[in-house]
């Protein structure tokens, strides 16, 4: 189940809400904990074990990693917590990657295979993977308090908002929350809203431009010109934010309904003028637990310049491994790693001297560069369509030419992405609040309820017709 279906909108989550606020207090965590494994076992049913098993290890890794914490069993609890983690994710995220390379080294010196049948990748595994080793971590660095109820344990792993798609919480964040949080008619009208931006930007955006990028990017080689090439980048850097921040925005708006809190995740990251800027905005939920979780441990920027340059890379090559068992995912984490590096050297000072048009451009094509490889599921096909862009496409004859792709529909979606992928809107609310005018205040009273109202209507009308409607996350 996911949330832009038909199904989570007026069955799932009107039912979930009205129990939930008609229940007592005592009674609300067990029924979010309910709905949350209903939710995820309606798409995962036997998988939901493993997201069980997790629950429950961690539960009792945090305990011990509090009650040793400081000695030298409490680095053993860490380490275990740690192996435990990575171990579950390893076996069901990149066990056919692994056998997959190794049976290409055993091929080319002769020797027999290696045979593995492919391994299911239980949806959010990532996710909530990493939420629970950052939960026993945090414990044992003494930055949070140990939980001794198991069951809110399981409701910070399993609560069905950021389940499988994130923001990956930390329990600091959110500990004092699930303990004992309040609820109002203008915090539930605040989800609301935001739940109904995400919406619209998953519904209206994303997924009308990931009709062409998919087309586009399944192209053979034959049949893919420059202009295609390009098309097709730029679709999916629509969609890729759109989906990722919608969804990020459903999270947050859901959770407001519930009572919580969440960090923001996306802060326009397309408006970035170095790489360095756009990780700072992109799925910061992501890039922060590298950062502390990883980056500082290993040492940060403390130990010179060599050392620093080394932890980048590694943090990104990790990176990019975590969003997919593939060396395209790899690829994709070294190049940022690299540009990262770039940028802290004396050539990098160049992109801080440029006008700021050059350097958002600089970024944005750096960006979408590396999009390419996050998309393709090959490193030949992805060097091919970077090729393509750069104007070598071999006299490519499409079937069909980037005016059979232009239509109407794209060209508004395309236009509402790139004028959605800037701030105005936050802008527009601070010069609204500076107003004074009462004719403007009702105008802009009745915009906040009349606008949400219609991104719903359409994404319900688009949904309703059974539009293409992609669910990414499958691969991370």
């Amino acid at each position: 189940m996911v949330f832009s279906s038909v199904l989570f909108l007026f069955l799932f989550l009107p039912v979930v809400v009205s129990v939930y606020h008609a229940s007592p207090r005592f009674a609300r965590n067990l029924w979010l904990l309910a709905a949350s494994l209903f939710f995820y076992a309606w798409g995962e049913t036997f998988y939901v074990g493993v997201m069980l098993v997790s629950v429950l290890a961690n539960y009792g890794l945090g305990l011990a990693a509090d009650r040793f914490r400081g000695g030298p069993f409490g680095g053993r609890i860490l380490l275990l917590t740690v192996l435990l983690n990575l171990g579950m994710l390893g076996v069901f995220k990149y066990a056919n990657f692994i056998a997959d390379n190794v049976n290409v080294a055993l091929a080319t010196l002769g020797l027999a295979t290696v045979e593995l049948s492919p391994v299911h990748l239980p949806i959010g595994i990532s996710f909530f993977t990493f939420q629970a080793m950052s939960y026993v971590i945090d414990v044992y660095r003494g930055q949070a308090r140990v939980e001794r109820n198991p069951f809110n344990v399981a409701l910070y792993i399993a609560l069905f908002p950021q389940l499988i798609a994130g923001p990956i919480v930390r329990y600091q964040d959110v500990a004092d929350q699930i303990r004992e949080r309040s609820t109002s008619a203008d915090l539930f009208a605040q989800g609301i809203r935001r739940f109904v931006i995400g919406l619209g930007k998953k519904v209206l955006i994303a997924n009308l431009v990931a009709v062409p990028a998919d087309a586009i990017f399944q192209l053979p080689a034959s049949e893919l010109t420059t202009g295609l090439a390009w098309l097709g980048t730029i679709c999916y850097t629509l969609q890729i934010y759109f989906d990722f921040s919608g969804y990020s925005d459903m999270a947050i708006g859901l959770g407001l309904m519930f009572g919580f809190r969440f960090l923001e995740n996306f802060q326009w990251p397309y408006i970035a003028r170095s790489i360095k800027e756009f990780w700072r905005r992109w799925h910061i939920s992501l890039s922060t637990w590298f950062r502390d979780y990883l980056y500082l441990p290993l040492g940060g920027n403390r130990h010179g310049n060599l050392r620093t340059y080394f932890n980048l890379v590694t943090v990104f090559f990790l990176c990019g491994l975590w969003h997919g068992a593939s060396w395209s995912f790899v690829v994709w984490g070294l190049y940022h790693g690299a540009f990262l590096v770039f940028e802290r050297t004396r050539a990098g000072a160049v992109v801080d001297r440029m006008p700021r048009p050059l350097q958002h451009g600089y970024t944005l094509i750096v960006v979408m560069i590396g999009w390419v490889f996050f998309r393709h599921e090959t490193l030949p096909g992805a060097l091919h369509h970077l090729a393509a862009m750069a104007g070598f496409d071999g006299g490519a004859v499409p079937l069909y030419p980037v005016g059979y792709y232009l239509q109407y529909d794209l060209c508004l979606a395309l236009a509402l992405g790139i004028f959605g992928a800037t701030p105005w809107l936050p802008a527009l609310a601070v010069w609204y609040e500076r107003q004074d005018s009462p004719a403007l205040r009702r105008a802009g009273d009745i915009a906040l309820i009349a606008a949400p109202l219609a991104v719903l209507y359409c994404a319900a009308v688009v949904l309703s017709a059974g539009t293409h409607n992609p669910f990414i996350y499958f691969r991370f």
